[in-house]
């Protein structure tokens, strides 16, 4: 009998500890990748210092891969913290760091060396590899053609990893990787001459194309290509699929679409005799008269650079700019407009900027308060444009479509329609040129671009300041062929 309860006490004993232990053990799960990042309140990033993804202005922190990282944060309910690496390498060490980045949102393209460092996101914008060259030496048009040419690449890239397979196939060809520069800086030294070609992605050509004019596509390597984030390898897969329902939504929703209009949508406005152009008035004019705008951004709280910016699209910062209709001065203002503002002599450069600084503070003032910023700057160009009036039946129409009245990038779809009878005699205001501030804006917004790049601050005590910021300049050499004014 007393064996029996001793068995029996055995095995309660054994069943009570057995349960302990497994309430010990769900006790101390470790929690999930995307458990952490809510349990700290941050989503710390690591990312690149350039154009196309990461860098500071006089407003702040912007880019590409900032933005759309600021959005998943908020969509998480958490802050947002920057990190920036200074070489790819650096990037995926720190990745893979214990407690580094939760993720990297840097340009990246997935490929098989890094394959055993990240995982990667789904894609959320394509890109294509290509080869470019300095206008006036002779272009390539094949990777043969490659040999003998002076190529410098990012150490690390996937364009260091395509030329590696290239090189399999000729191996003549050669090429050198460095980690101390970023892609605005290899064309910067392709522009100089330095370098005979280099590899760079579409969208980073596209976004710095401005401030090296003599730089062309020579053949295109790679399409079908797409960026995407990257997180550390491991078993937990929950920041991993966070990101991926993300950038999905991101695509349906318009957010992807909306950002890539506001990085890339314009960047294609300026031709190599406009660049060539423009960073000549920016050396020759604009210093004349850029205490008045500096003094009219002060006066009517608005950028400078894009004061600046429209006054160039309306006359090339020139003072006695007359249109065929009778509108004058730097900032083309007509003559009733002129009066509303207090402007006696439309000619006078300092009356007219300030004039025109009112005007378009008052426009963007007199907006529906439905339309948020960055939106609202750009609806208050067209209205500078085209009148309140056309711009308000252009965003009915764009409703009546289906489409967002709020958003520019619908409504300007739309604006064109007000040139075409059948739907301009369905509007209050009638007929108007609309495609006219489409084409307004988008310049406006590629010399803002420009403006806002050459005058960048340095900035100190932080990581960026560390290496510099990426200030890219204006080239001044002249073209082949000199340009007609």
């Amino acid at each position: 009998m007393l064996s029996l309860i001793a068995q029996r006490l055995r095995h309660s004993v054994w069943l009570l500890t057995t349960v302990l232990i497994l309430l010990l053990s769900a006790c101390g799960e470790q929690p999930t990748a995307l458990e952490r990042v809510k349990e700290e309140g941050v989503l710390r990033v690591i990312t690149r210092n350039s154009p196309t993804t990461y860098y500071q202005d006089r407003h702040g922190e912007t880019g590409f891969e900032y933005d759309l990282a600021e959005r998943f944060a908020k969509s998480l309910g958490v802050k947002l913290e920057i990190e920036i690496a200074n070489s790819l390498d650096e990037l995926y060490a720190r990745l893979n760091a214990p407690n580094g980045p939760h993720l990297a949102a840097a340009g990246l393209i997935e490929s098989a060396s890094r394959s055993p460092l990240a995982r990667f996101s789904h894609g959320y914008l394509d890109v294509t590899l290509q080869v470019v060259h300095r206008h006036g030496q002779p272009r390539p048009t094949k990777p043969e053609q490659l040999v003998g040419k002076r190529i410098t690449v990012v150490k690390g890239s996937v364009h260091a990893e395509r030329l590696a397979e290239l090189k399999q196939r000729l191996p003549e060809l050669q090429y050198t990787e460095s980690d101390e520069v970023e892609v605005v800086d290899l064309l910067g030294m392709l522009d100089e001459g330095q370098i005979d070609l280099t590899l760079v992605g579409s969208n980073e050509l596209a976004m710095n194309q401005f401030s090296f004019p003599n730089v062309r596509v020579a053949f295109d390597l790679d399409s079908n290509q797409h960026l995407a984030w990257a997180v550390a390898p491991g078993a937990d897969a929950s920041l991993l699929q966070a990101i991926n329902a993300f950038l999905d939504k991101a695509q349906t929703d318009k957010t992807l679409q909306e950002l890539k209009e506001r990085y890339y949508g314009h960047a294609e406005v300026l031709g190599y005799v406009g660049t060539y152009t423009f960073a000549r008035h920016l050396q020759q004019r604009l210093p004349r008269y850029e205490q008045h705008f500096l003094k009219a951004a002060e006066n009517y709280k608005v950028d400078w650079r894009l004061l600046a910016a429209i006054g160039y699209q309306e006359s090339m910062w020139q003072p006695e700019a007359t249109s065929k209709t009778g509108v004058r001065g730097l900032m083309m203002l007509t003559q009733r407009t002129a009066q509303a503002m207090g402007v006696a002599n439309r000619l006078d450069p300092k009356q007219s900027i300030h004039g025109g600084a009112r005007y378009f503070t008052e426009v963007h003032a007199g907006l529906p308060d439905s339309i948020k910023e960055p939106d609202r700057t750009w609806f208050a160009l067209a209205a500078y444009n085209v009148g309140g009036g056309h711009l308000e039946d252009a965003r009915k129409l764009t409703a009546a479509a289906g489409l967002n009245p709020n958003k520019w990038l619908d409504v300007k779809k739309i604006l064109p329609r007000l040139s075409q009878k059948q739907w301009y005699t369905k509007t209050r205001y009638g007929y108007a040129r609309g495609g006219e501030p489409v084409h307004f804006v988008n310049n406006i917004r590629r010399y803002y671009d420009i403006l806002t790049w050459v005058t960048q601050p340095q900035l100190e005590g932080s990581q960026v300041a560390d290496r510099g910021l990426h200030q890219p300049g204006v080239d001044k050499t002249p073209p082949k062929v000199e340009p007609r004014l």
